[in-house]
């Protein structure tokens, strides 16, 4: 799929706002480093030439700012939307928590976004800077030794040697081509975890969320977690957040979670690749998503505006329960 170019989505923006058809843009501008790309909202051509970004750690999944964003702004807010973006794009669409009037869409393909905890792992920290040559990265550090040249295939993020689609599922103008949902091996590791012996996997899980410092990162950043008024800071819940004091509440905020996005997460990803101690949240939507296909039937949320998740639907022709380790009927 060819890539877009960081001229063309500029030239796509100030086309668009030069038109009046948006009043802003919601883009990627530089952090303190070349890997911290950050989303910014742009209301000027001379904004964007001197500050969007557009590269291989524009990983941000720009649907959850639409709630925020869209509320303070008058006229229309641009979003680029890459593949994966799109369903979460729906299922916000689904539960009402933006104003799609005020939205212009554009889809934009994308090839995977690049882990820079992977490549740090070769090139060490210190990264200085880190340009884009084609297929490849080249990797300068600090300490002056020679620039590092990594295949981009090499440190592709989880979520993207994973990735379910290259099909946008929503939009209002599609820049560049189009792809097909893809047949990923995104339930791999989720069935290691299954075919582990319950000890194996307490044990698991026990030493992963036992990293967590309740930074809520991976809430905050989640499409699916836009509650006025979160459990988690609620001191009348008995879960307010705060630095866990027992690892009964490492877990608790998790699981919580986890039961409270069933059925409507979309596996984008986000959660795992904001959590500063590389936890694989993921792995725990995953498991609900997989067993959700096998109780109801394929369903994948976002991927069309007002569906209905299985959860909270109900059909005469719904399936017997299966064995979630196999994907059998139990009667079978």
């Amino acid at each position: 799929m060819q890539a877009l170019t960081r001229k063309q989505l500029i030239d796509k923006a100030v086309s668009l706002l030069d038109s009046n058809t948006v009043s802003a843009v919601l883009g990627w501008k530089r952090g303190e480093f070349d890997y911290d790309i950050t989303p910014a909202v742009f209301t000027s051509a001379d904004e964007l030439n001197r500050e969007f970004i557009w590269n291989d750690f524009c990983g941000a999944n720009f649907s959850k700012y639409l709630v925020s964003k869209t509320d303070r702004l008058e006229g229309k807010l641009l979003v680029f939307l890459k593949p994966c973006d799109t369903y979460s794009f729906n299922q916000l669409l689904t539960e009402h928590r933006f104003d799609r009037e005020k939205v212009y869409a554009v889809g934009i393909p994308c090839n995977g976004m690049a882990d820079i905890d992977k490549i740090k792992k070769i090139t060490g920290d210190g990264i200085s800077k880190i340009t884009d040559n084609g297929d490849n990265l080249i990797v300068e550090t600090l300490y002056g030794d020679a620039p590092v040249e990594i295949d981009k295939a090499d440190v592709l993020a989880e979520r993207c040697i994973n990735c379910k689609s290259k099909k946008h599922v929503a939009y209002d103008e599609l820049l560049g081509e189009d792809g097909e949902v893809i047949s990923s091996n995104r339930f791999d590791e989720v069935e290691k975890l299954e075919k582990m012996t319950p000890d194996e996997r307490y044990a698991f899980w026990q030493n992963e969320l036992s990293r967590c410092i309740r930074c809520n990162a991976c809430r905050d950043v989640c499409p699916a977690c836009t509650c006025e008024k979160c459990v988690f800071n609620n001191p009348a819940s008995g879960a307010e957040s705060k630095a866990p004091s027992s690892s009964f509440e490492e877990k608790m905020f998790h699981i919580i979670r986890a039961f409270h996005v069933a059925g409507r997460c979309t596996d984008c990803g986000e959660c795992s690749r904001v959590c500063p101690q590389n936890i694989p949240l993921h792995l725990l939507n995953r498991k609900f998503i997989k067993d959700i296909n096998c109780f109801y039937g394929e369903y994948q949320a976002g991927a069309e505006v007002g569906s209905r998740a299985p959860l909270v639907d109900y059909t005469t022709d719904d399936i017997e329960p299966c064995d979630v380790f196999n994907g059998r009927d139990t009667d079978a």
